[in-house]
């Protein structure tokens, strides 16, 4: 039943977002960009561990990966802006975003740091 309620949550999310995007563009992106998805996902684990350890090493691992996620859309914009068919800068996108984490968790790996 957890699981079913968790996803109906997250999916009534991500359709509020799309709907509002077609004509609130700002609003759409403000709520998008709220870190929606790591809420629920700190909510979901802490009331199914009751683990504050877990939901702070959970948050610490969140933050370390933020600016990578963050390149998907600047390669997403630019991708567009060169006429790229949306569904190409998608797929080029996320692999770009994929190769950036590689190489951002190698060098951060590199400087002591373990996510």
């Amino acid at each position: 039943m957890q699981f079913i309620v968790k996803t109906i949550v997250s999916a009534l999310i991500i359709a509020t977002v799309s709907t509002l995007g077609k004509k609130f563009s700002t609003f759409a992106a403000i709520i998008a960009s709220l870190p929606l998805t790591s809420m629920l996902s700190i909510i979901w684990l802490f009331r199914d561990t009751q683990d504050v350890q877990k939901v702070i090493d959970l948050s610490i691992s969140i933050l370390w990966v933020i600016i990578p996620s963050l390149i998907f859309f600047i390669a997403l914009v630019y991708l567009l802006k060169q006429n790229i068919k949306f569904h190409w800068a998608m797929l080029f996108s996320t692999v770009i975003m994929i190769i950036s984490y590689n190489i951002y968790i190698f060098l951060l790996r590199k400087l002591g740091v373990n996510i």
